[in-house]
């Protein structure tokens, strides 16, 4: 994915942050629950009757909000320079992850650190140092190329 840095504002990067963090309190005041996205999604599958709408219409709003600002005219032109099969085999990496870690960035990153958690503090850095060093191999391998 190509990012247009030309086109950035650190107010934009701070108004998403604010939001996400805004979401993420009313999330846990108003429902008493974690917002991690992992631990939602795979709660589908063994949840409650009552528990899965609540899910659903969360993961129905993750899925709506791109497209509804896309329709607007928010979203930037996004230009993904990788195959069908690398972006699959990078999602199931991810889903891996977030079963090895017991969540995502979302919960661990957002909501946990917030909590002042250890081990979503260990995790958090864990994946940051992952992804730092995916970025690294990513660049060095493909120079070489």
């Amino acid at each position: 994915m190509t990012i247009d840095w030309a086109q950035f504002s650190p107010l934009s990067a701070f108004s998403g942050g604010l939001l996400i963090g805004l979401a993420a309190a009313g999330f846990i005041l108003f429902h008493g629950r974690i917002m991690g996205v992992s631990s939602i999604l795979g709660g589908l599958i063994d949840s409650a009757k009552g528990d899965r709408i609540w899910r659903l219409s969360f993961i129905a709003g993750l899925i709506a909000a791109p497209l509804l600002a896309k329709l607007m005219g928010f979203m930037p032109s996004v230009r993904i320079d990788q195959s069908l099969l690398g972006l699959v085999f990078a999602g199931l990496l991810v889903g891996f992850g977030t079963s090895l870690g017991n969540g995502c960035t979302s919960g661990h990153g957002v909501c946990g650190i917030a909590r002042l958690s250890p081990r979503s503090i260990i995790a958090t850095l864990t994946f940051m140092a992952f992804g730092m060093l995916t970025v690294w191999l990513t660049h060095k391998f493909q120079a070489g190329a």
